[in-house]
């Protein structure tokens, strides 16, 4: 968005696909761009709720209004996928999921990463690298097996060979497929956007990618609500018993 001040020697767009700053930990690599602007992240939503939390008034206004705004957004999201017995537990991990992943994706968007030097690559959005999709898919497959052993214990396994056995493969096969569409189809979307937007700021004047990085920004929090509501799909299926609700009926 800055590129009409840019220089040969000072730019502030360009294409680096697969390029990345590594950490070295021992034998371990880790993507040093991807803790960073993280880290960033989670700060931005500390900092923010601790303004909005240390001066609680009974009329809110201010960051208070706005954090509170944004969790009834969370609680009506968890309630409208895990029923009002349910979602209580789950606002915190549904919440979190969908204000990092927020954050994340906008922070991609909004913030000229390209003013900081890395040796190689450079900052961007930390959903954008595979590896970060990948864990917080993981992280909501964990979350199910955990619901649906918490409620069921090891009875959680008969759903793999109900109505018939002959389900099997199909039933183990859907729990490889869950985190792997929830991770690409994130990661797909965000490396998509910022690649495009890219292009156009390297090859057209400034204000031709603006309306692109304002669908962007719509696209990217469709992302953030797409995810959030696929977990909490996801854990109201292992909270749910066979037949419950044909018995509530």
């Amino acid at each position: 968005m800055l590129s009409f001040i840019a220089t040969p020697d000072f730019p502030l767009a360009s294409l680096e696909v697969g390029h990345h700053f590594y950490w070295e930990i021992g034998n371990l690599k880790v993507h040093g761009q991807v803790f960073l602007v993280s880290w960033f992240v989670i700060a931005l939503l500390v900092i923010a709720s601790i303004l909005a939390t240390r001066n609680i008034q009974r009329i809110p206004s201010g960051m208070q209004n706005f954090m509170e705004y944004a969790l009834d957004f969370v609680r009506d999201l968890a309630k409208n996928q895990l029923g009002e017995k349910e979602y209580r537990p789950w606002v915190p991990f549904i919440g979190t999921l969908f204000l990092f992943i927020f954050v994340s994706n906008w922070s991609g968007a909004l913030i000229p990463w390209k003013l900081i030097k890395l040796p190689e690559g450079e900052l961007a959005a930390p959903t954008n690298d595979i590896n970060t999709t990948v864990a917080l898919a993981l992280l909501v497959s964990l979350a199910y097996f955990y619901a649906g052993f918490s409620r069921k214990g090891l009875g959680y396994f008969a759903k793999y060979v109900q109505p018939t056995p002959v389900l099997l493969p199909i039933a183990i096969l859907e729990d490889f497929t869950k985190p792997l569409s929830l991770s690409f189809r994130l990661f797909g979307n965000i490396l998509a956007d910022e690649l495009v937007v890219g292009v156009l700021v390297l090859l057209v004047p400034l204000f031709v990618p603006l309306p692109v990085m304002l669908l962007g920004l719509f696209t990217s929090a469709i992302q953030a609500l797409v995810f959030a509501t696929l977990a909490g799909a996801y854990i109201h299926e292992a909270l749910e018993g066979h037949g419950e609700e044909h018995e509530e009926h």
